[in-house]
C-alpha cells in the first residue's frame, strides 16, 4: 500500500478505545466464543484484516482489553486506597472494589476468558497477566502493612495473609461473575467482613 494510503487508514480508522470499549461489551454479553473479528469491525467500522493489523490476534485483543480495563480500574482504585479514613475502612473499600457487582460483570468477565486462555499463552503474555495481578497484590500488602504498623491489625505477615485473602475473594467473585444461584453479592462481602474481623481484629 502506497503510503497515502497508510494514513489514509490510519485517520479514518476508530480511536483504539473504541475497540477496545466494543471488545468488552460483546465478551460481556456473548462469551469469547461470540466475539469475531468481523463482528467487531462492523461495530466500530473497520474490516477485521485492520483489525487484525492492529492487535495481531483474538487472544491479543482479548489481553489489551483487559489492559485497558485495568488501567482504569487501577486508577480507582488507588485513589480509593489514597483517600483519608483507617486501614479497615479502606481494605472494606479494596474488597468492594474487587468483587463483580453481578453476573456476567464485563471486567470478571474479562479476567474468566484470560484465565481460560492462559494454559496456551507464552511467557510474555504470562507477564502482562502476572504484572495485572502484581498491581493488585502489592496495594494490598501496602494496606495490610499499614494497618498493622498503626495497630489496626494483628500482626500478620503482609504478603502471606494478602495472598490468601485474594485467593478468597477470587473464588467468591468467580461465583458471582459465572451466575451460580445461592449466594448473592452482599452475602459475600459479608463473609469477607466476618473472615477480616476474625483474622486481623479479633
Amino acid at each position: 500500500m502506497a503510503a497515502g494510503g497508510v494514513r489514509a487508514v490510519r485517520k479514518n480508522a476508530p480511536p483504539r478505545e473504541d475497540v477496545l470499549v466494543a471488545a468488552m461489551a460483546t465478551i460481556a454479553e456473548r462469551g469469547l466464543e461470540g466475539l469475531t473479528m468481523a463482528g467487531l469491525g462492523r461495530q466500530v467500522g473497520m474490516s477485521s484484516g485492520h483489525l487484525l493489523y492492529y492487535f495481531g490476534s483474538k487472544d491479543e485483543l482479548l489481553l489489551q482489553t483487559l489492559e485497558w480495563s485495568e488501567a482504569a480500574l487501577g486508577a480507582k482504585r488507588r485513589a480509593l486506597l489514597s483517600r483519608r479514613g483507617t486501614a479497615g475502612e479502606r481494605l472494606r473499600a479494596y474488597v468492594d472494589l474487587y468483587v463483580p457487582e453481578e453476573a456476567r460483570d464485563p471486567h470478571w468477565t474479562l479476567w474468566l476468558e484470560v484465565w481460560n486462555r492462559s494454559q496456551n499463552a507464552g511467557p510474555q503474555e504470562r507477564e502482562r497477566q502476572a504484572a495485572i495481578e502484581g498491581a493488585w497484590h502489592r496495594d494490598l500488602v501496602a494496606l495490610l502493612a499499614e494497618g498493622i504498623s498503626r495497630g489496626e491489625f494483628r500482626p500478620v505477615d503482609p504478603d502471606r495473609f494478602g495472598a490468601r485473602l485474594r485467593a478468597l475473594l477470587d473464588g467468591f467473585s468467580i461465583q458471582v461473575a459465572v451466575g451460580l444461584p445461592g449466594l448473592s453479592r452482599e452475602g459475600i462481602l459479608e463473609h469477607v467482613r466476618e473472615f477480616l474481623s476474625d483474622a486481623l481484629t479479633s
